[in-house]
């Protein structure tokens, strides 16, 4: 068969034009999460993540002394494998907690629980070495009061931030406050009270302002917060708050519906006991999201019913919730089977099965350490991340202490070490949030590995 047409076409001209469209094909990849506890709009990673990045508290007296945001390559066919290969410092000890994504993948951004400072990071450029690409210092006056920046969560082209606090009393009375992705403020949005619902329904007894955690549903059209504590509480040593009875009154006991497109509040419901982390189902049929309580050790459902009303209840149990083993961060597997759950005081992961959600069991346990905190894991289930700390007033003292950064493989059945790095004697600080990195995101890289192919096709 003959093709005239081709004739006009180098060898070159062909790869060349192959390559362009291997290119255009990879940009058009569908946004989902690849840690499943990320947001929907955000481009994923299904592969093997080349990096971890831990936002990390400073400790005086180790290293610098400061908060900075440590880079980890996580994978195993690289040289550097299970080594930390970047430390970025920001200057002065913030009170680091959380951090996450433009829906683009681009920029980190980065919280301060006591300083309300945001800082944002470039994770494209060179994404093996971050840069500080800008710093927000106006958080508190541009939202009209809100302290304590905690989530930070990718809408589309828009950043959603929970507070924690605000600046009149230091209570946990708070709001989302919106931003675009440049830094722009955009608007602050209260947490509905028994004094202002704001055109909510009250699903029980309470509607406190507290705020926490956001996560969204699209397909409902939802978004969902919890609550837990103010500057206050989240600032005083652990010790002295749980002697404090004033301050144990502290803390929220809600869960908030919204309309994610408007922005309003639609119900409030009683989750008793200070939900913290809230994860969301990915299959199209499950309409639910879960929460744990700290101080009750529950795990709650939040769901939508046949007639589209939202509800809450709780649907099992963390450990024993009579020693307070305080659950912390929770992380949902990407088919919705099961979740990973870490309890800050006994320092263990427990799994459990989500076959029937709304009966979820606890299948496994281990201890990952003296104390744990967060867990993050990828998006095909088989590799699990911890780091230790809670918060700078709240840790263990003395050899319980830990502050390390763990990596587990995870086999359906048990979790086994794979390596560690233990922070103190990086003098590096305390171990936080960790969020993942890929070369694979970003179009410098994609460039750079089709040229590289062009090349090798016409040598």
């Amino acid at each position: 068969m003959h093709f005239p047409l081709f004739k006009k076409f180098t060898r070159t001209k062909m790869v060349a034009s192959l390559a362009t469209m291997v290119y255009t094909a990879l940009l058009s990849t569908p946004a989902i999460a690849d840690e499943t506890c990320m947001s929907p709009y955000m481009a994923k990673i299904v592969g093997q993540e080349d990096f971890v990045y831990v936002w990390t508290l400073g400790v005086e007296g180790v290293g610098d002394g400061q908060d900075k945001l440590v880079t980890v390559d996580v994978n195993p066919k690289s040289k550097h494998y299970g080594r930390v290969i970047d430390s970025l410092s920001v200057g002065g000890r913030n009170e680091a907690h959380h951090s996450g994504f433009t829906d683009d993948r681009r920029y980190l951004w980065a919280g301060g629980l006591d300083t309300n400072k945001l800082f944002i990071f470039d994770v494209h450029s060179d994404p093996a070495k971050p840069k500080l690409h800008k710093v927000i210092t106006d958080f508190v006056a541009k939202s009209g009061g809100v302290v304590g920046p905690h989530t930070t969560y990718a809408l589309p082209g828009r950043m959603m931030i929970t507070g924690l606090s605000n600046n009149k009393d230091h209570g946990g009375r708070t709001a989302l406050v919106e931003y675009t992705n440049e830094g722009e403020y955009i608007a602050t949005h209260w947490m509905p009270t028994d004094a202002n619902l704001q055109g909510a329904k009250k699903g029980g007894k309470l509607a406190d302002g507290y705020g926490y955690d956001v996560r969204a549903l699209p397909r409902r059209n939802v978004m969902v917060t919890s609550s837990f504590t103010g500057w206050s509480n989240y600032m005083m040593d652990f010790g002295k708050m749980l002697q404090d009875k004033e301050a144990m009154k502290r803390f929220g006991n809600t869960v908030v519906v919204w309309d994610l497109h408007t922005r309003k509040p639609k119900k409030v419901l009683d989750v008793p006991g200070a939900p913290l982390e809230i994860r969301c189902a990915w299959q199209p049929n499950h309409n639910w999201c879960l929460t744990t309580t700290a101080l009750t050790s529950k795990v709650w459902m939040i769901y939508e019913d046949e007639s589209g009303e939202w509800h809450a209840k709780t649907v099992a149990d963390i450990g024993d919730p009579s020693k307070v083993p305080l659950p912390v961060d929770f992380s949902i597997m990407s088919d919705d089977s099961g979740f990973f759950v870490n309890t800050f005081m006994d320092g263990k992961s427990r799994y459990f099965d989500l076959s029937d959600p709304h009966n979820p069991k606890q299948v496994y346990e281990t201890v990952i350490g003296a104390q744990v905190n967060m867990v993050s894991g990828s998006w095909d289930g088989k590799r699990q991340y911890y780091t230790s700390s809670l918060l700078a007033n709240w840790d263990k003292k003395g050899k319980d202490d830990e502050q390390f950064f763990r990596a587990y493989h995870w086999d359906g059945k048990k979790l086994v070490k794979q390596f560690e790095i233990d922070f103190y004697k990086e003098k590096l600080g305390r171990s936080h949030q960790m969020r993942f990195g890929a070369y694979s995101l970003y179009a410098k890289s994609r460039d750079r590995q089709i040229e590289g192919s062009a090349v090798a096709a016409t040598e």
